[in-house]
């Protein structure tokens, strides 16, 4: 009887957290960390779902995006067709952070939003 109780725990335990990931749609939260973190430290947020905060830049020849902060911390943005509307614009964005010593630091897009009075 007792081996039961506890196995109906564990199930019931089990399709609780079963419920939450699919409830959230199994993805990670979003963390806040600011472009200076990511520039210093992009380690330790490889791989991982972050938001943060930056003027859209771009540069021509090859052509690319990224956003920069008053002290020039970057991180490139992917797609490119979906940040370049915002060119010259302070944004929030939301996204994969990924970081290699060959590819740099890059930000794969989820969600953008312009700042007001930024």
């Amino acid at each position: 009887m007792e081996q039961r109780r506890i196995s109906a725990g564990r199930l019931g335990a089990t399709l609780l957290v079963a419920l939450l990931l699919v409830g959230c749609g199994g993805e990670a939260p979003v963390s806040e960390v600011p472009l200076p973190v990511l520039v210093n430290n992009p380690e330790a947020h490889d791989d991982s779902r972050v938001a943060t905060r930056g003027v859209v830049r771009h540069f021509e020849d090859p052509l690319h995006y990224w956003i920069e902060d008053e002290d020039l911390n970057r991180v490139e943005i992917f797609p490119h067709e979906r940040i370049a509307p915002h060119l010259g614009e302070a944004v929030r964005v939301e996204g994969h952070f990924r970081f290699s010593t060959t590819e740099g630091r890059r930000l794969t897009l989820e969600n953008v939003e312009r700042l007001k009075g930024e």
